[in-house]
């Protein structure tokens, strides 16, 4: 007969230094907020996938100038109280910007050359189900996903690092951005 010292219960994995490391960096949703901003939200992709336009230099440098901007200001508002308002409000203001040009048919380098009154859609263009279907996949899908997802808390010192190294390098990528426009 084995003596038992202590019982053993479904609990005592929540407690083992190995399943605090479970939930995702905070970093991680910063990359993919940035990500689909720069993808999914950027008219210059859509018009290069749809239109088959050959204005693929335009693209690149639009992609990387959202991302790099996005990418910088996401990383800034990176702490854990502030990451997912800052997430939805780039969401919303990507879709609103993104439905603006695509309704008016303006080009991407609009955002860095027009004037802004231009950059918002006529509210009569989410009458239109394409209006409903732009708010969903660009807003809504991401909005739910980032409140849902749940990340990892980190020391104050180590977010504060984690946030600068990621501002850093999302600036590299929008610096990269302004050489390949001009």
């Amino acid at each position: 007969m084995a003596l038992r010292l202590f019982r053993t219960t479904g609990y005592s994995t929540l407690l083992m230094p190995g399943e605090t490391r479970v939930r995702p960096h905070p970093a991680r949703l910063v990359l993919w907020g940035t990500l689909w901003l720069a993808l999914v939200g950027n008219v210059g992709v859509w018009r290069l996938l749809l239109q088959r336009s050959d204005d693929w230099r335009a693209t690149l440098a639009s992609v990387l100038l959202i991302g790099g901007a996005s990418g910088t200001l996401l990383s800034l508002l990176g702490w854990r109280r502030t990451i997912k308002p800052a997430l939805t409000l780039a969401f919303i203001a990507g879709m609103l910007l993104a439905a603006g040009l695509w309704s008016h048919q303006l080009p991407v380098e609009a955002l860095w050359q027009g004037p802004p009154r231009t950059w918002l859609p006529d509210w009569a263009g989410f009458l239109r189900w394409q209006g409903w279907v732009l708010l969903l996949v660009v807003a809504v899908l991401p909005i739910v996903a980032t409140w849902n997802a749940q990340v990892r808390r980190l020391s104050g010192q180590a977010q504060l690092k984690s946030n600068l190294w990621g501002a850093v390098l999302a600036a590299l990528l929008f610096a990269a951005g302004l050489l390949l426009a001009h």
